[in-house]
């Protein structure tokens, strides 16, 4: 059965599947591989079919749009009315959001389905989703291996066929790195073009929502679906647009260039099968420049400081009184605060928190966050003027393919430093798009990143379709009907 959202779409218009069919297919598939995968930490097989009847019903009537009775997976941190998002931490223990976030509003308004909740790294906070407490979510392509993180739930599940596609969220590369470690599609939009109303944030100035996928075309279908400007977002934007009907692969006269920063520090495998992507570009009649930026190498250490400072003052809210677990055994206001923090959070939040809260504090604000700031500065505006030359860059996502389960906690700094090729675009709130590159000799997927100006996803996206259309990947994603 194909995987596309199109191609569902066109059974499901066509009247040769119903979205019930569709949906009990997807959740019994969840039943058969979730327990070796562990990618959703919750499923609600009867929403999910009430669901699929009104989107029966609204196809019956002419009503929706492709994604119209595709079933789809949501990170736990995304907000939905009833439903327990607890951002994978036990702090968050049964909590049940009485809204939904903006995208939600958005996928139900078009009819779509959602299973249930995919698992993350505990408040988005880490590179595996290991931090999850619920455990780890493991990789389908070789269960030794993690999934990515923090959205490593959702990308696992649209590798195993568990769902048509998955939201996740990308602080750091959150959506980007899982993509590329599981052999799939991730897209971070722009900065403001998909409303974080909704969103339970980790670093405010950075946060994004975007599509995991298992095609080009699918990213392309889904952030029209979730893009736009939101009145409840302050930093939503209007300046967004929809890209699917703008991409026909055509490569000719694009500009690509190649940022030698990048290619520093990279695994020799990862870095050759990347860098093979510009002899293909160039064959298709693109123009490959190389560029250099020096700011992106104090990208890092001012992205760490900057996300941790706000998730410093985020995380401050969760102190038992309002909602979530509460310490049942304390002297006072501040004992029961201290106690449920300290048993709420896990090691990697508790270490992140007072990362930032040591940066934000007197004597160290000047000298730390606002130089940090600086550098974010620095970073916006030497990438602004590299997009004066260049269409588009072509970069690794990650400087190694998965990392073997348990490697994170006894490598905690080398796993943070694996973060320096997806954190600028963060820094610089531009779009960014990961999509398999090709295969190690280990059978990992590695996975390339295009990374375009504000608010034009149709450049990455048409350039990325490209080079799909030219280097198909045969997965056995997507259910059998």
């Amino acid at each position: 059965m194909p995987g596309k959202i199109a191609e569902y779409s066109e059974l499901l218009r066509s009247g040769k599947i119903s979205s019930t069919e569709l949906t009990k297919a997807y959740l019994d598939e969840i039943s058969a591989s979730n327990p070796k995968y562990n990618a959703f930490v919750s499923v609600d097989p009867d929403r999910a079919l009430k669901a699929a009847a009104k989107a029966d019903k609204a196809i019956k009537n002419g009503e929706g749009g492709l994604l119209t009775g595709i079933p789809y997976g949501v990170k736990d941190n995304i907000a939905e009315k009833g439903v327990v998002t607890d951002c994978c931490s036990k702090i968050l223990e049964n909590y049940r959001p009485t809204y939904n976030a903006a995208v939600i509003e958005k996928l139900n308004a078009g009819y779509a389905v959602p299973l249930g909740k995919n698992n993350m790294d505990e408040f988005a906070m880490g590179s595996s989703t290991e931090t999850s407490v619920y455990g780890a979510a493991l990789n389908p392509v070789n269960t030794s291996f993690v999934p990515g993180g923090s959205s490593g739930g959702g990308a696992a599940a649209v590798r195993a066929g568990m769902a048509t596609f998955a939201l996740g969220s990308d602080t750091g590369g959150s959506i980007r790195q899982p993509a590329a470690f599981t052999g799939i599609v991730g897209l971070k939009p722009t900065y403001g073009a998909v409303s974080r109303y909704g969103l339970i944030a980790y670093g405010s100035s950075l946060d994004q929502i975007g599509p995991m996928t298992t095609s080009v075309e699918d990213a392309a279908v889904v952030f029209d679906a979730i893009s736009g400007s939101d009145k409840r977002d302050m930093t939503s934007s209007p300046l967004s647009s929809p890209v699917s009907d703008k991409l026909t692969g055509d490569v000719k006269k694009m500009r690509i260039g190649y940022p030698k920063e990048y290619f520093e520090g990279i695994d020799p495998e990862v870095k050759s099968i990347v860098e093979s992507a510009f002899s293909f570009y160039e064959k298709a009649g693109a123009t490959i420049k190389e560029v250099s930026v020096p700011a992106l190498k104090s990208a890092l250490p001012a992205y760490y400081i900057i996300a941790c400072a706000e998730a410093s003052s985020n995380l401050g809210r969760y102190d038992g009184i309002r909602y979530g677990i509460r310490a049942s055994d304390y002297d006072d206001v501040n004992d029961m605060i201290m106690k449920t923090r300290s048993m709420g959070f896990g090691k990697e939040v508790k270490r992140r928190i007072m990362l930032g809260t040591y940066v934000l504090s007197a004597g160290y604000f000047d000298a730390y966050y606002k130089q940090a700031l600086r550098v974010r500065e620095s970073v916006s505006e030497a990438m602004r003027d590299l997009f004066a030359s260049v269409d588009a860059l072509l970069t690794p996502v990650a400087p190694t393919t998965a990392f073997p389960l348990n490697y994170t906690s006894e490598n905690m700094i080398e796993t943070y430093m694996s973060d320096f090729c997806t954190v600028p675009v963060n820094i610089a709130g531009l779009p960014a798009v990961s999509l398999p590159a090709g295969t190690a000799k280990s059978g990992l997927p590695v996975g390339m990143q295009i990374i375009g100006a504000k608010f034009r996803e149709d450049v990455i996206l048409n350039a990325a379709l490209a080079y799909e259309a030219d280097h198909p990947v045969k997965t056995d994603m997507g259910v059998r009907i």
